[in-house]
């Protein structure tokens, strides 16, 4: 079950990428997100772009780049590991790539499949030089997703916000 106190967050979120000038918004569905992804759907200065996998939202950023836009890729935990051969472009290219994590696999999982990557996420994107950062309350998420934006535009490379599942409420899926 999700926390209660999670209904703003997403809002907020979506008013903070508005602040940062994005206008490119990549993302595998994901309950997660659902909120956030429907608002980026919903305005009309956004291009809000579903994937068939997650690694495409990396040659994704680096095109908005290149074209001189902004973007951030929305994506569950389980989806990193999709991701880690293309990470190697923002390094290599001095791209910012901003990526907004909901973990899997983390706090009251139920599905045994989503815990390796889930525990191995962070790691993982640090080892392919991602900046990451967590977020393990609300009061965090806003101002930890603000930093990886920042961190991604002035350092030009990847950043990464976990947005963990103390946060989203662990997926049941029927399975109490």
């Amino acid at each position: 079950m999700a926390p209660a106190d999670t209904a703003g967050w997403p809002g907020e979120l979506f008013n903070l990428l508005k602040t940062h000038d994005i206008r490119q918004v990549a993302f595998v569905p994901d309950a997660g997100h659902s909120h956030l992804i429907q608002r980026c759907i919903d305005d009309p200065d956004i291009k809000a772009i579903s994937l068939t996998t997650e690694e495409e939202g990396i040659g994704l950023m680096l095109g908005a780049w290149l074209g001189g836009q902004k973007s951030v890729l929305l994506m569950q935990s389980s989806g990193v590991g999709n991701c880690i051969n293309m990470l190697s472009l923002g390094i290599l290219h001095r791209t910012p790539m901003p990526m907004i994590v909901t973990m899997r696999g983390d706090f009251g999982e139920f599905n045994p499949a989503q815990v390796p990557m889930g525990n191995a996420t962070q790691t993982v994107l640090e080892a392919m030089g991602t900046l990451v950062r967590r977020a393990d309350h609300v009061s965090d998420i806003v101002p930890t997703v603000d930093a990886t934006l920042r961190m991604a535009f002035n350092t030009f490379r990847p950043t990464a916000t976990l947005i963990g599942q103390r946060v989203l409420g662990a997926k049941t899926f029927g399975k109490d």
